[in-house]
């Protein structure tokens, strides 16, 4: 028995050898390859991190500074000065525009969709908004929420339920969530899907009963079935 043992480890040191004799093999007839392929990551690593410390964050100084005067011009309900500028400043577009690469114009894409919506420009609302891209979860599911505000002004409730569903699911805190929920309910009621719409009246009461949306979840839960009874 102890043979075999032996024997086995062996052979298993045989096959470690052999591959270590294999990679050494490889790496002696490949090593101008390897050397290219090393430089090269090299250089594009140094390249990406030049990039992002004297293009990039300049950029981001200049970027900020410009939408600090459109987001006053957005907190005043100046939507069309925010979105275009006053002349002097840029807007939420220019600085989408110019300033692409920064974080600032990514924001420029909420603000930008925010304020289309504001002023029933919906189509715009919608492209601007898809384009925006957060960690902010709660942001996040504002601006699902705010797509599906546009689909629904538009009339295509299947959308707009899609997307308050999304935004429900972002975030599930106890402000977002059951406010996209009760909106996705009540799309499904201008659909006449009466059954889903009671599923999420009863999720609404079952797991966020302490929410505003709760208070009078008991007449939404009962119309719902009123409906799917006729």
């Amino acid at each position: 028995m102890s043979k075999k043992k032996n024997t086995k480890k062996a052979d298993n040191f045989q096959e470690v050898e052999n591959v270590l004799t294999k990679t050494e093999q490889y790496i002696e007839e490949n090593q101008k390859t390897i050397t290219t392929i090393v430089l090269i990551i090299i250089v594009v690593v140094a390249g990406y991190f030049a990039y992002m410390k004297f293009y990039v964050s300049p950029l981001e100084g200049e970027a900020a500074s410009q939408m600090f005067v459109a987001e006053q011009y957005f907190e005043k309900d100046s939507f069309n000065l925010a979105i275009n500028g006053d002349g002097n400043y840029l807007g939420f577009i220019d600085i989408i525009d110019e300033y692409g690469v920064t974080k600032s114009a990514n924001l420029a894409q909420y603000y930008a969709g925010i304020s289309y919506l504001k002023l029933a420009q919906y189509e715009e609302a919608i492209d601007y908004l898809k384009d925006f891209d957060s960690d902010d979860h709660i942001i996040a599911s504002i601006a699902k929420g705010a797509i599906g505000d546009a689909y629904i002004e538009l009339g295509d409730n299947d959308k707009a339920i899609s997307y308050y569903l999304k935004a429900a699911d972002e975030d599930n805190n106890k402000l977002t969530a059951p406010m996209y929920l009760m909106k996705a309910a009540k799309a499904y009621e201008a659909n006449d899907d009466y059954q889903n719409s009671l599923d999420i009246y009863n999720n609404i009461k079952d797991n966020y009963s302490k929410t505003t949306q709760a208070r009078f979840i008991e007449k939404y839960i009962t119309r719902a079935k009123l409906n799917i009874e006729k």
